[in-house]
């Protein structure tokens, strides 16, 4: 069953790129659409220095976030992801995250406000799958 969700969870990944990411504001969630590129389980993620999200999570670097729901209905597979976010200047991944999709609020990989943010999972599960269980995905 374990080995069943981690393929599972890889295909949701690889599909889907758009989610929801929460951190904590004045001790409250506060949710946002992201998009997301996945590394084997380890999610990366291109903000701007000067939002919110990055303050945030400098005072807590908790998120939980939800990928994957297709919005068919009832057996729509989705991820629910636990998971911990530290800052990235590193060059060579802003050059990995760049895409074309970006240039709205990006001049480019090199532009000085650019951050990425590395989502280390603390645990996945995968939701929804047609009336079954939630399963916990192994890491």
């Amino acid at each position: 069953m374990a080995n069943n969700a981690k393929e599972e969870a890889l295909k949701i990944l690889e599909k889907n790129m758009v989610g929801t990411m929460a951190t904590v504001q004045h001790n409250k969630p506060h949710s946002r659409y992201m998009t997301f590129f996945n590394d084997n389980f380890t999610l990366y993620t291109a903000t701007s220095k000067k939002t919110h999200k990055a303050e945030e999570l400098k005072q807590n670097p908790n998120t939980h976030i939800l990928l994957g729901y297709d919005g068919h209905g009832f057996g729509d597979s989705f991820l629910e992801i636990e998971g911990t976010v530290i800052e990235s200047d590193d060059e060579a991944m802003k050059a990995k995250v760049w895409n074309k999709a970006l240039k709205g609020w990006f001049e480019g990989p090199e532009d000085p406000d650019l951050l990425i943010l590395k989502v280390t999972p603390t645990n996945i599960r995968v939701m929804n799958t047609k009336g079954e269980e939630p399963q916990v995905v192994e890491l």
